[in-house]
């Protein structure tokens, strides 16, 4: 895949308070069911890689010693350190740090988790190594991002129409390849879920600042989308209003 981090520094860095104030990123099914799905402890030192606007981080806070923010964009940083503050929470530290190459030495963590990010890292195979080097034995790693379908044809299509949105996009992934890439990194007992969420246009186009000709290549790649894309996008007006749905996977992975 290719390297989108510097992209992704300027994307995020010009859209930090964006990230923050977003719906998408601040509440869900799936930000629930990761909580449910650690059933984190009081005694617990929690690393949240790629926080963003530090939505997860500030969900773990109450009921852990510790949360480890990190992220590779310090206006990012800086957004979600002052959100955090501004909400009470005491306990988390912010780093800045590359996905795949955390700056944490072996088992220091007991739970590690990445939420609506993986899709920008340009390894994702190496980054989900580095979550399994940094949790402790018997320690937990959670992602949670965009999937795209098994067939390869509806997969590029959902990527390609990702990136024209977000240049920082680089891969969101059907289900075989993280259930590869967290076998070969190590966990098992793995544990795997699905959220179909549902998209606005214009609040999803709105969040990173697309022009009016990007979103007109954008609705006519939602119109004309081949039948499996289709099928995954299944584009609708709503009350006057274009929306369409991204899949989303959560994996749990524990380290032996």
């Amino acid at each position: 895949m290719t390297d989108n981090r510097d992209i992704a520094r300027r994307q995020f860095g010009a859209h930090a308070e964006e990230y923050v104030k977003s719906v998408h990123h601040a509440k869900g099914e799936s930000l629930d069911r990761l909580i449910a799905l650690t059933a984190p402890r009081p005694e617990w030192r929690v690393l949240d890689v790629a926080t963003g606007g530090g939505h997860t981080a500030l969900a773990l806070a109450p009921y852990v010693r510790e949360v480890v923010a990190t992220d590779l964009t310090p206006q990012m940083l800086d957004a979600a350190r002052a959100f955090l503050q501004s909400k009470g929470a005491r306990n988390v530290e912010f780093r800045e740090a590359d996905a795949t190459a955390l700056p944490f030495s072996n088992s220091e963590f007991d739970l590690a988790t990445c939420r609506i990010a993986p899709h920008h890292f340009p390894d994702v195979a190496q980054f989900v190594r580095e979550l399994f080097r940094v949790v402790r034995p018997g320690g937990l790693a959670v992602v949670i991002d965009s999937m795209v379908p098994e067939d390869r044809n509806a997969a590029e299509y959902i990527n390609d129409f990702e990136r024209i949105r977000d240049p920082s996009h680089n891969w969101s992934y059907p289900e075989s390849d993280w259930l590869r890439f967290f076998q070969e990194a190590g966990f098992d007992a793995l544990h795997v879920e699905f959220f179909r969420k549902a998209r606005d246009f214009d609040v999803w186009t709105g969040m990173v600042s697309v022009d009016e000709p990007t979103k007109e290549r954008l609705r006519a790649m939602l119109a004309e989308a081949p039948n499996r894309a289709r099928f995954a996008l299944c584009p609708e007006e709503k009350n006057g209003a274009l929306r369409f749905y991204l899949d989303e996977l959560l994996i749990r992975g524990t380290k032996p």
